[in-house]
């Protein structure tokens, strides 16, 4: 979207002054200033708000897009400039033409003894404005635009159908002309919008995996909660988008016309962010099993029963973990052959709840009736439990305040200078001390939100590291008394 002091072809200023007018929405009667407006839609959008219409059940007409809308406003100037720091600068500083032109125009009307509020439409001061649809793929903004001069002029809304697809394309607009107090102030108090719920759970039958018309909306949320400044709901959409995964961060991921509105992109760092805190959340997860695997197929005995049968049971162990892990697409047999990088499912989607509720169904099979506590079971449910207990930390999701005001801080990305793994990670080591902590049993427990960053971002991951100080073939109990 741009602004432009050039009026287009074939609608110049002179014809307007002539007669040829647009239609004029007067958001205040007695306004002193003209905003006319160019709003211009691509055939995408178009195309798409037709079929989006047609699946409509209401019976009341719906407004046919147009691929260019023009649409002049009647305002007060006073009020745009105290409420739109755009406006502000745009119409007071003498360095841009929209300014010399209000003054000229006022100076013309004084000397005919006329009031700019008491004068005709043709003689008020005309500023011209271009908008395209390029951030918000909405074909209807003339009556988003339209509420938001009403917000800015302390007026209620007119628009009936309130959207997602509307209050996102009001939130774009008063990024863009910097108004978003008002606005916010307005979607908390004044605007009747029921946000709508993206998290449901599935039902028995179905698959667990977020729909793309529900990430669309989802990341609407994301980045109305962003620029209209409301953190609570910020924190809930980025944390939603997080455990759920998005479709743009696939590896196999293809260019997608439809994904070009402003929201599949965020701003600020956010996408690249939301995507790393992602990608260490599986990893971490993905190092469990992956550390077991490397445990069992190392000479080390796992079996600690000293038993002739110890060395089957970790064998018998091992091919349980698996056959559990490749049933449950939990891991992936690759070769050397390219073909076999074929078998390998896309898990941009994967559910983080999900994944570890699958993890939890490990079986506990043993080998015979002595080897009660062996295999993966008896060892991997206090990690998950640990990492769940992790996942509750406002950690996860982003802070607005401090994202603005001190993102090195919370920032788990590390900066482009520092590589790929943050300069501060250390190895993490697990350990029953950490397993039995009751602090991680309270969400928003006092340094669990830097705990949960230091392990999710950590170098590497052990997950036995009591078991490998000293292998001892006594199964008592070791008792920590210090």
């Amino acid at each position: 979207m741009d602004d432009s002091s050039a009026a287009p072809d074939s609608e110049s200023l002179d014809n307007n002054r002539s007669g040829k007018l647009p239609e004029v929405i007067s958001i205040v009667e007695n306004g002193d200033l003209i905003l006319d407006v160019i709003f211009e839609n691509s055939k995408d959008t178009i195309r798409s708000t037709r079929a989006a219409q047609s699946k409509l059940s209401s019976r009341e007409p719906q407004p046919v897009p147009k691929k260019k809308a023009r649409v002049a406003y009647r305002v007060n100037l006073q009020v745009l400039k105290s409420q739109s720091k755009y406006f502000e600068r745009l119409l007071t500083d003498s360095r841009f033409k929209e300014a010399k032109d209000i003054a000229s125009a006022f100076a013309s009307l004084k000397l005919r003894n006329i009031k700019p509020e008491a004068a005709e439409v043709k003689e008020l001061p005309w500023i011209e404005i271009q908008d395209d649809d390029q951030a918000t793929q909405y074909a209807h903004r003339e009556g988003a635009f339209s509420d938001l001069l009403r917000i800015l002029h302390g007026k209620d809304v007119v628009t009936k159908q309130i959207t997602m697809s509307f209050v996102t394309t009001l939130a774009v607009l008063a990024d863009r002309f910097d108004c978003a107090p008002a606005v916010s102030k307005c979607l908390v108090g004044g605007l009747k919008f029921k946000w709508p719920v993206t998290n449901r759970k599935p039902l028995r039958d179905e698959v667990s995996v977020m729909s793309r018309n529900n990430e669309d909306i989802l990341r609407q949320k994301i980045l109305v909660s962003w620029l209209l400044g409301q953190p609570t709901r910020l924190q809930a959409a980025t944390k939603e988008i997080i455990m759920n995964g998005s479709c743009r961060w696939s590896a196999f991921a293809e260019d997608d016309r439809s994904s070009d509105a402003t929201w599949w992109y965020l701003q600020d760092g956010l996408e690249q962010e939301l995507q790393y805190r992602r990608q260490c959340i599986l990893n971490t997860i993905a190092s469990v099993q992956r550390h077991f695997l490397k445990l069992y197929t190392s000479r080390t005995r796992q079996c600690k029963l000293g038993y002739d049968s110890s060395a089957a049971c970790d064998s018998y162990q091992l091919g349980e973990m698996f056959k559990f892990l490749t049933n449950k697409s939990l891991m992936f047999l690759v070769d050397f052959s390219p073909g076999s990088l074929d078998s390998i499912a896309d898990t941009s989607l994967l559910q983080i709840e999900s994944l570890i509720a699958t993890l939890r169904q490990c079986p506990s099979y043993q080998i015979d009736k002595n080897h009660t506590n062996c295999g993966l079971r008896t060892r991997i449910l206090s990690i998950l439990d640990f990492i769940h207990s992790l996942l509750s930390a406002n950690s996860i999701p982003i802070n607005r305040t401090l994202w603005k005001n001190n993102r090195q801080s919370v920032a788990w990305l590390p900066p482009e200078s520092a590589g790929k793994t943050p300069a501060d990670a250390k190895p993490f080591r697990f350990t029953r001390s950490l397993a039995g902590d009751q602090r991680l049993r309270f969400e928003n427990a006092l340094g669990a939100e830097k705990f949960a960053k230091d392990v999710f971002t950590a170098s590497s991951w052990d997950w036995t590291a009591e078991d490998q100080v000293q292998d001892l073939p006594s199964t008592t109990p070791r008792w920590n008394l210090r």
